[in-house]
Formats: structure tokens, sequence, C-alpha cells
């Protein structure tokens, strides 16, 4: 079951992806030769108009083949007045831009859609009551006690934990009045945060404030209006793409170990054991693994969508196209480096199964 659940999972993604690309080649005039999830031979396909429709037999990945974009196509294949017009390397540099960049926003967008539909349908969030209070800590001091509810923190209402936990961080040293409800009872009790040193989840440290008190783990299911899932929605996916990209800056500069780096067999495990434990976690998962393509994708390296804009970007600049030479010979360098990183991702997969390790 979980290879069902990966190939569901990828090749929704992938069909979103290459659906940006195909559709925006279809809205600008661009002939779509073949429209295929999957790499290597064609295991079924139909044609319907000028576009043939496929599934081959790798699934991971997929592609949209238009007219004139393969380099030395035209040379190999003389275009008529009529096939040069709806040729892709014929285009404007803007309209290009729109077809490449269209996939990597279309995962994006299918994100936000998901989550606003989870959020619709209702999501399980934690109560702000009280599971916990540890031994000499401010809420201790304060009088806080195992299964009062905090409803309000300087008048602001609270009605999860996660809302609560925030503004408690955002305060270190400053007093609060937070609002307690216990056995029928309405309570108000001064608490000052302590300033404490943690590890964000980069392993890099930040102050926060502290109270010093855990979640009693009650829930409640929380369903928003359409316009508030919207921007909800919308807010969670802003927030997921700001984490990925600050993930892969980290990884950069080494802040984040390299062991980190998740393959192909690390998602189908995760996509099996997400869509175990039911629909909410599958299409949260689902949804975060989009953003992650969406952005990887625009990395500026050759042969992602990235470095097809960074081509183009380059062509507005010199007011004329990069030479087919250096374009292939980029090309290469780019396979040759995306080699390297899904070999050293597999490894990493491959080692945690071997030493039983979670990621970290």
């Amino acid at each position: 079951m979980t290879l069902l659940y990966a190939v569901i999972l990828l090749g929704i993604l992938i069909f979103v992806h290459e659906l940006g690309h195909f559709l925006f080649a279809k809205v600008v005039g661009v002939k779509v030769e073949k429209f295929s999830l999957g790499f290597g031979p064609k295991l079924v396909g139909m044609k319907r108009g000028e576009t043939e429709y496929m599934i081959s037999a790798f699934p991971l990945g997929g592609y949209v083949k238009m007219l004139g974009e393969s380099p030395g196509e035209e040379a190999e294949r003389p275009l008529s007045e009529e096939d040069r017009r709806r040729a892709f390397n014929h285009q404007p540099v803007w309209k290009r831009f729109l077809i490449v960049f269209s996939g990597p926003v279309f995962n994006i967008v299918f994100a936000a859609v998901v989550f606003i539909l989870l959020f619709m349908s209702g999501v399980p969030v934690l109560k702000s009551e009280v599971g916990e209070v540890m031994e000499g800590t401010p809420a201790a001091q304060a009088g806080l006690q195992k299964g009062d509810e905090i409803v309000s923190i300087d008048g602001t209402p609270i009605t999860e934990w996660s809302g609560m936990s925030a503004v408690i961080q955002k305060s270190p040293g400053k007093e609060l009045a937070l609002t307690v409800k216990r056995d029928g009872r309405t309570l108000t009790l001064t608490i000052t945060p302590e300033k404490k040193t943690v590890k964000d989840i980069f392993g890099e440290p930040r102050e926060v404030g502290l109270i010093g008190i855990r979640p009693s783990g009650a829930q409640y299911t929380k369903e928003l209006s359409p316009p508030e899932a919207v921007v909800t929605g919308v807010q969670k996916t802003g927030e997921i793409c700001v984490l990925t990209v600050v993930a892969i800056v980290k990884l950069i500069e080494r802040v984040v170990p390299a062991k980190t780096i998740g393959g192909p067999i690390f998602i189908f495990q995760l996509a099996g054991q997400t869509a175990e434990r039911g629909a909410l976690d599958f299409f949260t998962f689902m949804a975060v693994i989009s953003i992650n393509l969406g952005i990887i994708n625009v990395l500026p390296i050759p042969v992602l969508d990235g470095g097809h804009l960074l081509f183009l970007g380059i062509e507005a600049v010199r007011r004329k196209p990069l030479s087919e030479k250096t374009i292939a010979l980029a090309q290469k360098v780019g396979i040759v480096v995306l080699i390297m990183i899904m070999a050293f991702a597999l490894y990493n997969d491959i080692l945690r199964i071997i030493t039983g390790q979670e990621i970290p």
C-alpha cells in the first residue's frame, strides 16, 4: 500500500506541475505535442487534437513537449510558417517565461487550495488546557494548575494551545494577565514568562519566553468559514514557502546537516505513514511536498525550470538568446549536479533503513 500511496501522491503533484506548463502554453498559443506523466517508454497513450497524452514507465517526473522546445530541433525538422508562429523558441521572452514559471506556481497554488479545503472541512487543534505544571517555574509560582484552561491573555481571546504559546514565547520578561477557567470559575492570574534560550527547528539558538507548562492533549475540531479558510490557507502556504527557502539556505550554510536530505525512498515511506494516519495527514504532507517541489524547481540549476528562467533572464538582458552550444553544455552540468544530489539523497535513505535512524 505504501507504494500505491506514493504513486498517487507523486502522480497528482507531477500532473499539477505539468498542467501549469501545458495550460499556459495553450493560452499563449504554443503548440503542445506531448503531455506525459512519467519518463521513458510509453505505457498507454491517446491523441486528442494536436497533443498526445501519455503515461510513461518511470513515475518520478513528467514532461510537456512543445514544438521548437529542444535545441537543434528546427535544424532536423524544418518548420512551416504556421508552425514557426506557434513554436516555443519563436515566442517572445515574456511568453516563454510565463510557460516555464507556471509549473512551480501551480504547485504552490495547489498547496494553498489543499490547505483551504482542509481548514474548511475541519482540523484538530490542541485546546489551551494545562496538562502539567513544572515545579519552580513561573506557572507554578503564579498558581496555575493541571486542568486549567487559558482563555485570554491581556484581554486577547485564546482558543488553542499554539496561539497561547506564540503570545507567551514573544513576551519574555513581560508581565501577562492570564484569564483562566477552573472548575466552572473564571480567575485572573499574573505571570511573567522567563527568558530562556532554546534551539529552533534548524538547531540555532533563540530567546523565548517560557512559563513551564505542558498541554493536556485535549483537542477540538476547528472549522473555518470559506473566507477565513482562504486567508489561513494562503498564510500557511506562505509560511511553508519561507520555511523551505530558509531550510535550503541553512543547508548551503551547513547549519542544517546534509544528512537531513531525504530522497524518493523517504518520500515513499512518509506517504505510506501519513496515509495510514488518515486523510488529513496525507493531504497535509501532499501540500508540503507540492510547495517543496515548486520551490526546488525554481532553483537556478540547468534542466530545472529555474535554469530555464535564468537563461531567459540572460536573454532579456542581452536581447539575444544564448547559443545552443552554451545551453547544451549548461544542461549537461545541471544533469550531473542533479544526479549527485539524488545519489546523495538516496544514500541517506538507504543509510536510515540500515541503521534504523529517524530523520533529525
